[in-house]
């Protein structure tokens, strides 16, 4: 896919936040806003799927009602014919993909809930660990303007698997910072047939806590060299090739 060079930059941006270590709702927020920038977008909304109550949560948005978006979450999320469907996918997806527009400018969901914030056209992506939805993007534009052509849904979705890495280190960061997660037990868990040392378990789970190679070598007093002997050895013992994998393989 070619890029002009205002998407290029804008796109250089999205990738500097992403690698920059936000926690997840900051992370989602300088998305948010430099993605409204690249797609010539006007509203945005994420959230967090809590699978333990079935809902969604942790919301951010921009240029939108709070108490709008409160309504959403207690009323018309029941009443929402697209998002379960979109949030099956695990690609970039137009609204109009799923539903005819005539269709949907008849549903409640759309007049009573979209209209009155002035979203017209969507598109919406679903970020995936293993099994579970961990974060979204929700694109809108208004109605003085066009829906999103296939190029930028495809951009789109080509900045998606970035988004869904930088989402899985930031949750597993806090996760771990607020007690919810043991990185060791879930590294012994995940392991298997894997036989790892007790450093290459400290190293892994400072993987999973988002540091660098090179904090990973300050933080236990060794060169940067060692840490990336230590993660060859531990690539190979989980049959994988890098972090991202690794995240995959633990953080469920």
């Amino acid at each position: 896919m070619n890029l002009s060079a205002r998407e290029a930059d804008i796109v250089f941006r999205i990738m500097r936040d992403l690698s920059a270590g936000h926690d997840a709702r900051e992370l989602r927020l300088r998305v948010g806003r430099t993605l409204l920038d690249l797609l010539d977008a006007d509203h945005f909304a994420s959230y967090v799927w809590d699978s333990e109550n079935s809902t969604f949560a942790e919301r951010v948005s921009i240029n939108m009602s709070d108490d709008n978006l409160t309504s959403y979450e207690t009323y018309y999320r029941f009443r929402d014919p697209i998002t379960p469907v979109l949030q099956r996918r695990r690609s970039a997806t137009g609204v109009s993909e799923i539903m005819a527009r005539r269709r949907f400018e008849k549903t409640e969901f759309f007049n009573d809930f979209l209209a009155r914030d002035g979203l017209h056209f969507g598109v919406n992506y679903y970020a995936y660990a293993g099994g579970t939805n961990i974060g979204d993007l929700r694109i809108w534009r208004g109605k003085n303007k066009e829906d999103f052509s296939r190029r930028e849904v495809e951009i789109l979705d080509a900045i998606g698997p970035a988004f869904t890495n930088a989402m899985r280190t930031a949750l597993a960061r806090e996760g771990a910072e607020r007690g919810k997660m043991d990185l060791l037990a879930a590294l012994d868990q995940a392991a298997d047939s894997a036989v790892l040392t007790a450093r290459e378990k400290e190293i892994c789970a400072a993987v999973l806590a988002g540091l660098s190679d090179q904090k990973i070598a300050d933080k236990y007093g060794i060169s940067f060299t060692t840490v990336r002997s230590h993660l060859k050895h531990i690539y190979e013992k989980f049959g994988i090739s890098g972090r991202t994998q690794l995240l995959s393989k633990v953080v469920h």
